[in-house]
């Protein structure tokens, strides 16, 4: 070992406890990869720091030392965001977690980056309240991560993205400035508000430490229906209607064609309520204090839609137990996945109204060129987030590009972004241009370097 690299090593051993700091062969093999297929690099250590002088002082040594960092959360990333990257120290805030505090007068929560989302959601829930953000791997994600990739999911159409849910933010920059921007006020306009430049910018910018959350009245339950629609013009009326005759607390509107749906239900996963066929399906729920008391405005806004043809039929839970089946349709991607893998999994969006003519012309080029190949679409269509799954993928990588090529390049056509909601990390960095001119580009990159100028933070995630 070089003498440097020694020093070096020794003095990550003084900021972090034995059990903490995890170095080269010791590196745990989970912290080698995310949910994606992107290959990393060899790490040369794993360090888990327990406070945010911790953090500090890693990021600190690391600067000093012209050593990479990549920052890690629940792995549960699918751009190959928090994959390592080669000689890079490893931060894991794992063990940086709990609940610190939950003030249900202002309905905030004070909460460090490690902590899992589910546990997130449930010290909402005993305080009489909700977080807005749910997302399928809810039991292994971390809200640092979560914020991170401005995070997306089931309710979007009702809580907004991560972004509209963090108040505040404490985050550690590359030298280990400890920015300390805990705001827990809905208003706060006390000049340039620095918080969002660190949502969604994939540990690139500096390393969330604790967060300020806005959370929700709590609910109860939901009103939740699967319907079989006409097509998409008729799905598009639907959610113009149910938003209007339920006052606009649709918190959830999902989109399955044909080719997911019977999919997912081939696998065994799930099974459908419907009698019938249909050209299109939809999910929707309406969540509130008191599901028994609302289910007669659900169960009208339901039959006005039957009435104006758009809906063929329709299945309403009477259970939550039957809620949970209708969602086991919608969740049932982790199965079809091991179906058609090796896969390419798309998360694009496109305006509302484009949805339908998005999906019919990435279907007919796809098929088109690689008719052998399975085509599932899905969606959080109310947020104008589709879902692609096509596979399986033949050995040769020219195949893998020229499937992403043409469903970018359609998603690009339609004024589209190329993730809606996973991140860019490095699975999507070639295709970022698709959806950021060369100015806005060339803006994020002088940010990069102010904010990280020896380029230590996430190297080689999301821009170059």
């Amino acid at each position: 070992m070089r003498e440097e690299d020694a020093r070096f090593e020794a003095a990550l051993a003084q900021i972090l406890a034995p059990a903490d700091l995890k170095l080269g062969a010791e590196v745990p093999p989970g912290a080698l990869h995310d949910w994606s297929v992107e290959p990393g690099g060899v790490p040369r250590a794993h360090v888990s720091p327990r406070t945010v002088a911790q953090v500090s002082a890693v990021l600190a040594l690391c600067n000093a030392q012209g050593v990479a960092v990549v920052p890690q959360g629940g792995l549960t990333g699918l751009a190959g965001g928090a994959v390592p990257s080669e000689g890079a120290v490893l931060l894991s805030l794992a063990k940086f977690a709990g609940v610190e505090e939950v003030d249900a007068a202002s309905a905030t929560m004070l909460v460090r980056a490690g902590t899992v989302l589910e546990q997130v959601q449930a010290a909402a829930a005993q305080a009489g309240l909700m977080f807005g953000l749910d997302l399928g791997p809810r039991g292994s994600c971390q809200i640092g991560g979560n914020i991170a990739t401005n995070a997306g999911g089931n309710r979007v159409i009702r809580y907004g993205m991560t972004r509209d849910l963090v108040l505040g933010l404490e985050v550690v920059l590359a030298d280990g400035t400890v920015l300390s921007m805990l705001n827990r006020m809905p208003k706060n306009n006390a000049a340039l508000d620095l918080k969002p430049l660190f949502i969604g910018s994939e540990g690139t910018l500096g390393v969330i430490t604790r967060a300020v959350l806005k959370l929700h009245p709590g609910v109860r339950g939901a009103n939740t229906a699967l319907v079989a629609l006409t097509g998409f013009d008729a799905a598009l009326a639907l959610l113009n209607h149910a938003r209007r005759a339920l006052s606009n607390r649709v918190s959830a509107f999902e989109l399955m064609w044909p080719d997911y749906f019977d999919a997912v239900i081939a696998t065994g996963a799930a099974r459908s309520p419907l009698a019938e066929p249909a050209p299109l399906y939809a999910l929707i729920d309406m969540q509130g204090p008191n599901p028994e008391a609302e289910a007669e405005t659900f169960l009208a806004m339901l039959g006005e839609a039957m009435e104006a043809g758009w809906v063929l039929d329709a299945a309403v839970a009477q259970s939550e137990r039957e809620a949970k089946d209708f969602w086991a349709l919608r969740d049932g991607v982790a199965e079809l996945l091991a179906t058609c893998a090796p896969t390419i999994n798309f998360d694009v969006s496109v305006p509302l109204a484009q949805i339908g003519a998005a999906v019919d012309e990435m279907r007919a080029a796809l098929e088109a060129e690689f008719p052998a190949m399975r085509r599932h679409f899905f969606g959080h269509a109310g947020d104008s987030n589709i879902h692609l799954v096509t596979g399986p993928l033949p050995a040769d990588p020219a195949v893998g590009h020229r499937v992403e090529e043409i469903t970018y390049g359609i998603t690009r056509r339609f004024g589209g972004s190329v993730s809606a909601e996973h991140g860019i990390g490095l699975h999507k960095k070639p295709w970022l241009a698709h959806s950021r001119q060369p100015e806005e580009l060339a803006l994020l990159r002088a940010l990069k370097r102010t904010l990280d100028p020896k380029g230590i933070l996430n190297p080689g995630k999301v821009l170059d």
